[in-house]
């Protein structure tokens, strides 16, 4: 009954017929591996004749990794055969390998045995006893056919990043059918903080029979599936359009009803005298040490207070403006479709068609878009283009569960674990000079403040941030994150180089002395602009919901990267990476102690004339 209690609704949602559940708490407790008593692991070779076995030894020969292509098979040994209404016909499977996917290779480096064992399991060539840097790119390209995952459902960001594991060589040697045989789950036993992998009958199976699950377990489309199955079944989707225009109108709604979020009713501007002194309501630390101006105060009340400065989403929207009309906040309703990842390239379309606007890379939706995904990899990869590509979750921050990739493998897999959308990544960034380490990518950051949606009224703070790679830039060591990525404040180990604003514009204007900042940064500003016009253009929850009460302050991070346009000429083309609502202003408080006093007498005294802003629109 405890076990019931615990672990009833995670077998539920795997599937898990109850008259199993006994059994396995007795294998489960008793670590009872008895697979090996009902199947047995079979080598199989296709016979062929003659002709064909010489041109296939002829083909084999000529393969860059001339290993032994072979095929396993598990099938049911027992003599009696497995009936599926036996409690007994449950069996664990174990994991020969977990890890989070960028510790694979410095894992596969460093645990004795591992690179060896996984080699042998994914039948990749291994000479000698050191880990060569070849076995190890092999085996990281390999293990896209054998990964498997699950995340936790409790704990921080860290710790709920998507786990991935290598069942054990049993496990690992059942194939793939689309009328399978068994089911297989992975399950997470408390008491003894180990995963395995759950493996039972849908049937009854005859002694010879072939164990077998469905890779694409769950999917019933036909496409979908065969764009889930490429790992092992190759497929040439070059005939699919790759066209992603805009989704319809209920894809929107679905996703507000998916929110809970509630929309307002219209209401009327609200005025307040020009002496007015507002009560500001806010559990945003930032705000309650640098908010210093003298028509601000601060309460701790929540039903007195004119402004509501709340650090998370709000969404009772509805409610607040049925009974406090007048009531300020600091979000706008349907602002997801800025800050969310798969929102933002969506609402993109409409300023640059079904492949976006030149401000964004091309971004697919890995959920709703993954055979028009597969179809322009592939277009890409037959005319030679550069094909680097980086995998983002819909909404986590700090380049959480991001992957940088070439590998078609890995980013239909990674469609398993949490909704992600895949981008082209920048392969030939705008660099800039470190003179300690060279040129490295970098990522700069603006705030924006939304004043309105209708007029659209959006100013951006005078002063941008600036983050810096710490390793030059080239396009190798995809897992490198100190030479791919710019995030760099919550590590503790690794350096933060810090440039400010007011020293960077003279040295880029050194280093790239045709691109003056002024003109460069107009691009960027446009860019802003043109974005949020496109998110206010329609009605919520198609666009921004123009709630007469609504403020807002957005973080746009963005890059440049290097654009050759038909007359030859180069330019430099802001590319928008993303939109974050409230973000970290701790660099802004710092070195700008005046930042939240600038952003609360332009959004809620409309004086920005006195601030350290520019009006966008």
């Amino acid at each position: 009954a405890q076990f019931a209690a615990l672990h009833g609704p995670a077998l539920r949602a795997s599937g898990v017929p109850e008259r199993y559940w006994g059994r396995l708490l007795h294998k489960l407790e008793h670590e009872v591996f008895d697979a090996g008593e009902m199947f047995g692991i079979m080598q199989v070779e296709e016979v062929e004749e003659e002709s064909e076995a010489e041109a296939a030894r002829e083909v084999q020969r000529k393969k860059p990794n001339p290993g032994s292509e072979l095929c396993y098979k598990v099938i049911v040994t027992s003599e009696n055969g497995l009936q599926a209404a036996n409690p007994n016909s449950i069996f664990l499977i174990d994991h020969a390998w977990t890890c989070r996917v960028e510790h694979a290779r410095q894992q596969l480096r460093q645990v004795p045995g591992l690179l060896h064992r996984m080699a042998n399991l994914m039948g990749v060539e291994f000479h000698g006893e050191l880990p060569s840097a070849e076995a190890v790119d092999l085996v990281l390209e390999e293990m896209w056919r054998f990964n498997q995952t699950y995340q936790l459902a409790h704990g921080t960001a860290e710790e709920k990043v998507p786990v991935w594991y290598i069942m054990d060589e049993f496990g690992s040697r059942i194939q793939h059918s689309d009328t399978p045989s068994f089911a297989t789950a992975p399950f997470f036993y408390m008491p003894q903080q180990v995963a395995y992998t759950l493996l039972w009958p849908l049937r009854d199976l005859d002694t010879g029979e072939e164990v077998t699950r469905d890779f694409a377990y769950g999917e019933a489309d036909p496409l979908i599936r065969k764009c889930m199955l490429l790992p092992w079944v190759p497929a040439d989707m070059l005939d699919l359009s790759s066209s992603t225009p805009e989704p319809p109108d209920q894809h929107y709604q679905a996703i507000l009803e998916e929110n809970k979020e509630k929309l307002p009713l219209a209401i009327s501007p609200v005025t307040y005298p020009r002496d007015h002194i507002f009560r500001v309501y806010t559990d945003v630390q930032q705000v309650l040490s640098h908010l210093t101006h003298p028509r601000f105060t601060f309460t701790q009340s929540e039903a007195d207070a004119d402004i509501l400065y709340n650090f998370s989403h709000f969404k009772a929207h509805r409610r607040l403006s049925q009974e406090r009309p007048n009531v300020l906040l600091n979000q706008f309703p349907c602002e997801n479709l800025l800050t969310v990842k798969d929102c933002l390239a969506a609402i993109a379309r409409r300023a640059g068609g079904p492949e976006g606007p030149a401000w964004l890379p091309r971004t697919f939706n890995l959920r709703t878009e993954l055979p028009q995904f597969v179809s322009y990899f592939q277009q890409r990869e037959r005319r030679g283009q550069d094909n680097h590509w980086i995998c983002k979750p819909w909404n986590l921050a700090r380049s959480l569960d991001t992957h940088v990739t070439r590998s078609l493998h890995s980013i239909i897999r990674h469609r398993e674990s949490t909704p992600k959308v895949v981008s082209k990544y920048i392969e030939s960034p705008v660099l800039f000079l470190r003179e300690d380490v060279g040129k490295v990518k970098f990522d700069i950051r603006y705030i924006v403040l939304l004043r309105s949606v209708k007029p659209l009224t959006l100013f951006v703070y005078d002063v941008f941030w600036l983050r810096f790679s710490n390793r030059p830039f080239a396009l190798d060591d995809l897992d490198d994150y100190e030479k791919h990525f710019t995030v760099m404040n919550y590590d503790p180990e690794v350096v933060l180089k810090q440039v400010h604003y007011d020293e960077f514009i003279p040295e880029f204007e050194k280093q790239y002395p045709e691109f003056p900042w002024k003109s460069v940064q107009g691009e960027i500003f446009q860019a802003f602009t043109e974005l949020f016009q496109v998110a206010c253009a329609k009605p919520p929850p198609l666009g921004l919901c123009d709630y007469a009460s609504s403020r807002a302050v957005y973080a746009i991070d963005l890059m440049l990267k290097w654009e050759d346009r038909p007359d030859g000429t180069r330019v430099m083309q802001p590319q928008i990476l993303e939109v974050n609502f409230n973000p970290d202003c701790e660099r802004a408080c710092r070195y700008h102690p005046t930042f939240f006093n600038d952003v609360f007498s332009t959004l809620y005294l409309d004086e920005p004339s006195c601030c350290h802003v520019t009006r966008l629109a």
